[in-house]
């Protein structure tokens, strides 16, 4: 599995409609729905705005897309096919169209929409999937620095601190470097 780690933008006109794409990571509906929402504000006046997410759940992945008033199966179903082909995990994809005029019939709308999502697809960096969890510690004030630098180190980050008698702290880090991460940092506190 894969994921996208950075924003693709891409566009291009096909007899006179205008279509344009967003590739990005999302981890939640919640995500994707503000995602869609920022592309929707912008492009107030776009005929449709298609789009097709894979989301892992702890029940698996939910794939979605919606065809946005497009014919049945022409926008998001092609989109989605680009996610799928890739096996991209907590992805989403966005494609507005500008109707320009000319209908492009079934075929012409499944490539179009299709082939920009797949445009911002290329225009983005895809990393391999890393399954990322939260953790709560809770550290002595003298090993905080020492915790930050160790986070860093593997790709984790610091989510929210809090400062008591010792340092409340919420990390999300790669699934795999959990148990380390509590073994060398928790001995002294409650998890």
């Amino acid at each position: 599995m894969q994921t996208i780690e950075e924003v693709g933008v891409a566009e291009q006109t096909i007899n006179k409609s205008k279509f344009y794409a967003w590739a990005a990571h999302c981890q939640s509906k919640q995500e994707v729905a503000a995602f869609l929402r920022a592309i929707a504000t912008k492009h107030q006046s776009a005929s449709h705005l298609a789009y097709a997410y894979r989301i892992k759940t702890p029940d698996g992945i939910a794939p979605r897309f919606s065809d946005a008033g497009e014919p049945s199966g022409t926008a998001g179903m092609p989109i989605m096919q680009m996610l799928d082909g890739r096996d991209l995990i907590n992805a989403c994809v966005g494609v507005i169209r500008y109707y320009g005029g000319v209908n492009l019939g079934t075929g012409g709308l499944a490539r179009a929409y299709g082939g920009t999502a797949r445009l911002a697809l290329e225009a983005t960096k895809i990393v391999p999937y890393v399954e990322m969890q939260e953790l709560a510690l809770v550290v002595a004030y003298n090993r905080l620095d020492e915790l930050i630098r160790a986070v860093s180190q593997i790709k984790g980050k610091i989510i929210d601190k809090s400062f008591d008698e010792a340092v409340n702290v919420k990390i999300r880090l790669p699934a795999i470097e959990k148990q380390a991460l509590i073994d060398r940092f928790n001995k002294n506190y409650g998890e």
